[in-house]
């Protein structure tokens, strides 16, 4: 029994300690706005994919988006991915309000070698997925369900979940799985990048907080959800 005990302790120590390596040097990366920057290149990107068939034909249901630009996934045996997000949300007349940043972070157990680097949209498809999202951290497929949504042209899957994402992925990994991704509010870059101490519903729900610089791609949020 204590061996087991020992060996359990010693699985969880070393998921924490990969998880741990691999965020630092993701969420070292950039600053707010060259990530918001990297999130227009992104969003582009995936309206653009003929394998986002699905993404853009559902894009104008979403209630609101994640758009992680960078997200670095490393480890052998026992690893994990780290990043950083944009969401905005969307209120009852169709505007979009944000962005808020948000660190993401990830481990995972099993056959896995190299580093890659991916690039992922979610769309949140309900009340619940976006009411998950003004907490300062959300823990996607507990307090949010989330799903991978379908690959290809004319992919006609159904997909019930609060969250379905898409990734894009070079190197030694096919993509990335959202689930039990830990998303927490980056309290310091929001601070850095509305020059004041601000909370998620303050921006995405309330709107009583702005920043031009993110105007931009809201206007490329509001195009997307206008196309189909």
């Amino acid at each position: 029994m204590l061996a087991r005990l020992l060996r359990s302790a010693g699985i969880a120590a070393m998921l924490a300690a990969s998880a741990a390596f691999v965020a630092p040097s993701a969420l070292a990366q950039k600053d707010p706005q060259t990530t918001l920057s990297m999130s227009e290149a992104t969003l582009a990107n995936f309206l653009r994919d003929p394998d986002m068939d699905w993404l853009q034909r559902n894009f104008g249901r979403a209630r609101g988006v994640l758009i992680s630009p960078e997200i670095v996934k490393a480890g052998f045996i026992f690893g994990g991915s780290g990043g950083r997000g944009v969401v905005y949300a969307k209120d009852a007349s169709g505007k979009w309000h944000g962005p808020v940043f948000y660190n993401l972070a990830t481990a995972s157990v099993g056959f896995q070698a190299g580093i890659a680097v991916s690039e992922g949209v979610g769309l949140v498809m309900t009340e619940k997925g976006l009411n998950s999202l003004l907490a300062t951290s959300v823990k996607l497929g507990g307090d949010a369900s989330v799903a991978a949504g379908p690959i290809g042209a004319g992919a006609k899957s159904d997909v019930v979940a609060d969250i379905v994402t898409f990734s894009r992925s070079k190197g030694v990994y096919g993509g990335l799985n959202f689930d039990g991704t830990v998303m927490t509010a980056a309290d310091d870059w929001n601070q850095q990048f509305y020059g004041k101490k601000v909370l998620p519903p303050d921006v995405l729900v309330r709107g009583t907080v702005k920043n031009p610089a993110g105007d931009k791609l809201g206007a490329q949020l509001n195009a997307a959800a206008m196309k189909k």
